[in-house]
Order: C-alpha cells, then sequence, then structure tokens
C-alpha cells in the first residue's frame, strides 16, 4: 500500500513565536495555532476527527489538548519521539485517513519554555548509565557526534560555523524569526564554548511557540479553497534511544527514514527543490544531508560550507531561518512541515525559492534518535 498523494496538507500556522508566554500557557499557544491553521484551510473546528499531539507538559496531551480546544475526536494519537514527532504523526495521519478512519486530521504543538525560565524542556532524559559521566544532555551528546565526524572525516568547526551562518541569511528575510542580526563565521567560532566542538551559536534557540498542521484526502483537499501541498511520501526510523548505543555516532536512521520516503514518492535527492531540516545543532544538517542522500557520507562538511545552504547557494536549507535562528519552542519537528508547505505555496515573500514544486521536511527526535522524513509536491508533481 501506498500513501502517495492521497492526503494533502491544508492549513498551516504558527502560534506567536519569541517571548510571548508571560500569562498563557503551552495550550494557550496550540490554541492560536489551531485556530490559525483552520482558518488557512477554511475549514470548521468541527470537521477535525483526527487529534495528533505531542507535549513536554502534559504526559496525557491528546486529552488535554482536546479538552482545551473543544473538539471530540474520533482518534486521538500522542505519541511522542521527541522533536521528529509530529512528522510522525503526519505519517500516522496519512494512513488514517487513507484507511477510512478519519476525514481530517489536526496535527498541533505549544510550549512556552522560554517564558518559563528559558530552560530546555524536552520529554527526553540523560540515560542513568550515562549520568555519572555529568554530560550536558542534550548538547553533549551531539557534541560527540559532532567531534567524531571531525576525526573521521575532517569536518572543521569553520563548515560548521557556516551552518549557522546560512541559518541567519534565511532568519534575515523571515519576519518572524526570533533572531535577525547579522552573524558571521567569526562570530560562531568566537562565541561561548558550550560542550566542545559546539559554542553557543551552534546550538537551537530557546523561545516560546506553537503550530499546527491540517490534513485531509486528496479529493476533499481540491474541493476547499486553497493551494494543497501533496504527501508524496514519509519514513520514520529509530535506531536507539540513548548516545551511547548509537551505532555509529556519524550516521543517522535518517538512512532508513529517507530511503522509505523517497521510495513512497517517487523521487531522488536531486527531485527536491526545499530542504527542510531539524537543525538543533549545527552537526544535525551536515549528518542528514548526507544520510539522506544530498551528498556521500563525510562529505557533509564541504557540501554546507562558504554559504551553499543559504539563500543564493546551491541548496535552500531551512528557509525560515531555522530552530538555529527562527524558533525553537522545545520540539521544533512541526516547522519544518510547515515552512515546507508555504514554500510550495508559493507564500514565503522574500525567501521564497522560485519555482519550487517539491519539498522534504525532516524531523529529529532524542539524540539522534528517531528520524523521520515527509516529502511534498505540489499538484502538477502529484
Amino acid at each position: 500500500m501506498t500513501l502517495r498523494a492521497t492526503t494533502a496538507v491544508v492549513g498551516v500556522a504558527e502560534s506567536d513565536l519569541g517571548e510571548v508566554g508571560p500569562g498563557l500557557t503551552p495550550l494557550d499557544l496550540v490554541g492560536q495555532a489551531t485556530a490559525r491553521a483552520l482558518a488557512d484551510a477554511g475549514l470548521a473546528k468541527s470537521e477535525v476527527d483526527g487529534l495528533f499531539t505531542a507535549s513536554s507538559y502534559f504526559p496525557m496531551s491528546g486529552m488535554d489538548t482536546a479538552e482545551y480546544l473543544g473538539i471530540r475526536p474520533s482518534y486521538v494519537d500522542g505519541s511522542t519521539i521527541g522533536g521528529s514527532s509530529f512528522v510522525s504523526h503526519l505519517l500516522h495521519a496519512a494512513s488514517a485517513i487513507h484507511a477510512g478512519v478519519i476525514g481530517t486530521a489536526l496535527i498541533v504543538y505549544g510550549s512556552t519554555q522560554r517564558s518559563d525560565g528559558g530552560r530546555l524542556r524536552s520529554p527526553s532524559k540523560a540515560n542513568p548509565y550515562e549520568a555519572p559521566y555529568r554530560a550536558r544532555h542534550p548538547i553533549s551528546m551531539y557534541a560527540l557526534a559532532a567531534a567524531r565526524h571531525m576525526h573521521e572525516y575532517g569536518t572543521t568547526r569553520e563548515q560548521l560555523a557556516d551552518v549557522a551562518v546560512a541559518a541567519r541569511e534565511w532568519a534575515r528575510l523571515n519576519p518572524a524569526a526570533f533572531a535577525r542580526d547579522p552573524l558571521t563565521r567569526e562570530d560562531v567560532l568566537s562565541s561561548r564554548m558550550v560542550s566542545d566542538p559546539l559554542t553557543k551559536l551552534d546550538c537551537c534557540l530557546v523561545t516560546d511557540g506553537g503550530g499546527a498542521v491540517v490534513l485531509t484526502g486528496a479529493d476533499r483537499a481540491r474541493q476547499l479553497d486553497v493551494t494543497p501541498a501533496y504527501l508524496l511520501g514519509a519514513g520514520e526510523a529509530t535506531w536507539h534511544r540513548a548516545i551511547s548505543t548509537m551505532p555509529d555516532l556519524t550516521t543517522t536512521a535518517a538512512t532508513d527514514s529517507g530511503r522509505r520516503a523517497f521510495a513512497m514518492a517517487g523521487l531522488r535527492p536531486s527531485d527536491v527543490d526545499v530542504v527542510e531540516l531539524y537543525d538543533a545543532f549545527t552537526i544535525n544538517p551536515v549528518l542528514f544531508l548526507e544520510d539522506l542522500g544530498f551528498c556521500a557520507k563525510g562529505e557533509g562538511g564541504a557540501f554546507v560550507a562558504d554559504g551553499a545552504l543559504a539563500p543564493g547557494g546551491t541548496l535552500p536549507v531551512n528557509t525560515n531561518g531555522g530552530g538555529l535562528s527562527y524558533c525553537h519552542p522545545g520540539m521544533y519537528g512541526i516547522f519544518t512541515i510547515i515552512e515546507a508547505v508555504r514554500q510550495l505555496r508559493g507564500e514565503c515573500g522574500a525567501r521564497q525559492v522560485a519555482g519550487a514544486r517539491t519539498a522534504l521536511a525532516h524531523g529529529n527526535g532524542g539524540v539522534l534518535s528517531s528520524q523521520v522524513t515527509a516529502l511534498f509536491g505540489t499538484e502538477d508533481v502529484r
């Protein structure tokens, strides 16, 4: 069974972003994003019969969210696999729609972690067998992967810094981005070291924010007064939970999730116009671009260097500014979907990639643990 182009995203929206939480709760941001996404789709709340969500605040997030929104879904999925949860929910929702279990799915998330003191709030906790080593969770785990990639393939700190600089160049074109000041390679390299070899500016933002995605069947999507973004393929994979059990620090399960997504979509990496990756740290895009097939293993550092991912570069990556410069409210994956859809709908203003017909959204969860890939296309690609 294939899900290719059987469903389409018809509505996307963020809540207020940045530092907006004082006086608001994570569910308030969920409500903002939901109302805006439904308005974007031209659908009523009563038409939502599938709810997909994850939260680091509410262990029973599906029930809390349904209660807050005032909906009574017939299908609830509150599975949590970290920041990749929402790309995973996309696959689960498409499966349920294709099977006729539901007609319209709402995927939603909200967090006020910046207003809650600026500390990372995550369902991902340190492994007790690793705790005696006093690693800084999760940054030390990503620093391990970065250090190993540098050792094994000659990747440099300068190349990692170029990932952050490219993200900032895109963010400067996005009025909604949290960080829009100019950023240079030297700024990244000279910023405070947090976990060697990653500095503060190699790390994602800590913001408030929420997002919502509305998915429905392809036939229904064509009846709406919107431009659908068709889900062409999706795949997910999990290889480990703790970084100490990761089979190879330089290779992630994106090799499997990407392969499955591309096979379902009938596409190759060279067919993709826009790439939205979960960039919690600058090493992430290097690893994912390799593992998803955009370059060979070990060539990621050279691939991302010298503005290759920035506006005017060889591959548009994280065109909203990513988790490094746009927003990062604890779990970022839903925002990769939102930006991919907007690019295909031609709604991105100064940062719009001309002629974008295909887009990839990739979520990462835990400590490089869970990987989920989705591919979208316009009507003419479908």
